[in-house]
């Protein structure tokens, strides 16, 4: 199950960056077909869930195989874990 703080914390980021609407934030939407970002948004996105997470993203491999709200819910919380496991 995923932390409610990543969910929250995640539709904060596509509520503030890209004026998104709270009600078609749910974890089925499709990143580019239902919430219409592009190219050049996921870099801004990127950008923002870095800097609200503090986790590197820019050189994962699996970010590419992000669609939906609930993938990008699922990949911060495996990068915080593993974040976790580095410094304990």
């Amino acid at each position: 199950m995923i932390d409610q703080d990543i969910i929250n914390k995640t539709n904060k980021v596509f509520e503030e960056s890209f004026e998104i609407e709270k009600e078609r934030l749910v974890p089925t939407a499709h990143i580019f077909t239902d919430l219409g970002l592009d190219s050049l948004d996921i870099v801004d996105l990127v950008v923002a869930l870095q800097n609200t997470f503090g986790v590197k993203i820019r050189n994962e491999e699996r970010v590419r195989d992000i669609r939906t709200l609930e993938d990008i819910y699922k990949f911060i919380a495996e990068m915080k874990k593993e974040e976790a496991g580095k410094t304990s």
